[in-house]
């Protein structure tokens, strides 16, 4: 009965005292939040108290376990303490991971309450992301091998790995090749401003918004919601176009294939009313010219600017459609026509039927006709 008591007393003591801890220093972190409310770093913290409340009762059951003389308990006292152990560190690992990435969002939000640049602001989310992900990554490998440790077997194989960590160092660096380069990659992406979370990318012939990054992989969404995951070793190794880099305004073209009496003029003209017109046209610029001919064509090229990839696409279409809506109401004779009309009978020659080819003579086609 008395082992009872003290067992008792010894799991009740130590989950009041942990509830007081959490309540405690909850309340602490909300009056430090109402005092400073420009940054939210003590309202981020108020998320680490379970992972608080598990390291101090883990801790507290740790260290006072063995006073309650229950034979269970002491018969088994090796396991207990390791199982408590184990939740000790890793408890532990998700405290540290908490606050760390408590301390770089609140960092991170400050920055940007006082930037207005865009392109600034996302160079700075991509590196913060990947340093969070690089603090988790490293606490979660120190806390396994923290975890591995405590069973006597694997502290005996620490030291044979230890004597041939040369060797081991060479295999697994040959093996992880792959893995290694886009770990590197990652970083240099992250601290040398290629591209950044929100930039506007073509990649692979895809166009799309960089959604995610992490230490292996990136990810694109395009413009009809698919994600694209690629290594980020490819951002590295191969060419592709960024188009927020160095500022988000474009230029575009839209392409005509008209006849040889369109009216460029006045297809000018229109093409500064449709973009008068556009709320999503920046006013930057525009123009108009004919910029190829064919035998049956001309191809009338169209510049038209935006503040950013968004807008661009939607000056484009408004300005393709219109324009050939514009020549179908009123200049019908612009359009491109494929004339398959018969030729006229003239001298010895005859038509082709239904293909306006020109004979000289029965069997052989003209010089216009080949």
């Amino acid at each position: 009965m008395n082992h009872a008591l003290r067992l008792l007393t010894v799991l009740g003591g130590s989950i009041l005292l942990t509830v007081a801890a959490g309540w405690a220093a909850d309340l602490l972190l909300r009056r430090a939040d109402a005092r400073h409310p420009e940054t939210p770093l003590w309202n981020s913290l108020r998320r680490c108290r379970p992972a608080l409340q598990i390291v101090m009762l883990a801790a507290l059951l740790r260290g006072a376990h063995g006073q309650t003389g229950w034979q269970p308990l002491q018969e088994h006292e090796a396991a207990v303490g390791r199982t408590l152990s184990l939740a000790l560190i890793g408890a532990g690992a998700w405290l540290i991971v908490g606050v760390a990435s408590a301390a770089v969002e609140s960092g991170y939000a400050r920055y940007a309450a006082g930037t207005r640049d865009p392109a600034r602001l996302r160079r700075v989310r991509t590196q913060v992301t990947l340093i969070t992900r690089v603090v988790t990554a490293v606490v979660a490998v120190v806390a396994a091998a923290a975890m591995l440790l405590t069973f006597p077997s694997f502290r005996a194989l620490g030291t044979s790995v230890l004597a041939s960590a040369g060797i081991i160092g060479i295999v697994a660096g040959v093996a992880a090749q792959s893995t290694l380069g886009n770990l590197f990659a990652g970083f240099q992406i992250a601290f040398g401003d290629m591209v950044r979370i929100g930039d506007t990318v073509v990649v692979a012939g895809e166009w799309g918004v960089v959604e995610d990054i992490t230490l292996t992989f990136l990810a694109v969404r395009t413009w009809d919601e698919r994600r694209l995951t690629m290594p980020v070793s490819y951002f590295t190794t191969r060419p592709f176009e960024n188009w927020s880099r160095g500022g988000v305004q474009m230029t575009g073209t839209v392409f005509l294939h008209c006849d040889h009496s369109a009216p460029v003029d006045l297809m000018r003209d229109k093409l500064q009313e449709i973009l008068h017109d556009c709320p999503e046209w920046d006013g930057r610029g525009w123009d108009l010219a004919v910029t190829e001919t064919t035998p049956s064509t001309i191809v009338v090229r169209a510049i038209v600017t935006a503040k950013d990839a968004d807008d661009l696409w939607t000056v484009r279409c408004a300005v393709r459609e219109r324009l050939v809506a514009w020549l179908a109401e009123k200049h019908t004779e612009a359009l491109p026509r494929v004339v398959l009309a018969p030729a006229q009978e003239s001298g010895a020659g005859r038509s082709a039927a239904g293909w306006g080819v020109t004979l000289d003579k029965p069997g052989s086609p003209s010089p216009q006709g080949r």
